[in-house]
């Protein structure tokens, strides 16, 4: 759990982020835009690793949220899939600066720690999606000639993929609307 201090530092790393990115996200740009010594922010997170790892954890928490859920919506695969989506995107839209963290497997690359993060969300995501499917294809609403692994990637590489062009392309359309019609896209390849 963390503590106020804590969410605060962590809501300004994310504004930083957005503003800079992820390379302006420093030790010394943290304490300047809340006004506290770089020492006295230490005392909340031992390194900018720390507090990269307390983002990665909310958003990993959020998606622990989202795979209980699934276990007791009780709604066809596609439309779990739809609200999980869903619910991913309003996330973004609402702070997308957490696109630049959730999607930079590259600058993690030689930090194990939130490489190993990154991994857990993936994993999570997979695993609730490939449940998804598998509860889909026992009931006959998902296609069975096509494994659950693959139409899991197919899912959240397609879905990645519109919201790192939506990213990159300055927020220039409306992720909701666009993810509303891969959504239905999916739909016509996951089902019968």
């Amino acid at each position: 759990m963390q503590t106020d201090r804590q969410k605060e530092i962590v809501e300004v790393a994310l504004d930083l982020i957005a503003k800079k990115g992820i390379q302006g996200l420093t030790i010394k740009n943290i304490s300047k835009e809340i006004g506290i010594s770089e020492p006295a922010l230490y005392r909340h997170f031992e390194s900018k690793t720390a507090i990269l790892l307390a983002i990665l954890n909310n958003f990993k928490e959020m998606g622990a949220m989202l795979s209980e859920m699934m276990e007791t919506y009780d709604d066809t695969a596609f439309e779990k899939i739809k609200f999980m989506f869903s619910k991913m995107m309003e996330m973004f839209t609402a702070q997308p600066s957490i696109i630049s963290v959730i999607f930079s497997e590259e600058i993690f690359k030689n930090e194990e720690l939130l490489k190993d993060k990154i991994r857990e969300i993936l994993n999570l995501n997979q695993k609730t999606i490939e449940g998804i499917i598998e509860k889909g294809q026992e009931e006959n609403n998902v296609r069975v000639d096509i494994d659950k692994q693959n139409l899991a990637l197919i899912m959240m590489g397609s879905l990645r993929l519109l919201v790192k062009r939506w990213d990159l392309n300055n927020y220039n359309f409306n992720l909701n609307e666009e993810g509303k019609k891969l959504i239905n896209s999916l739909k016509l390849i996951i089902s019968f």
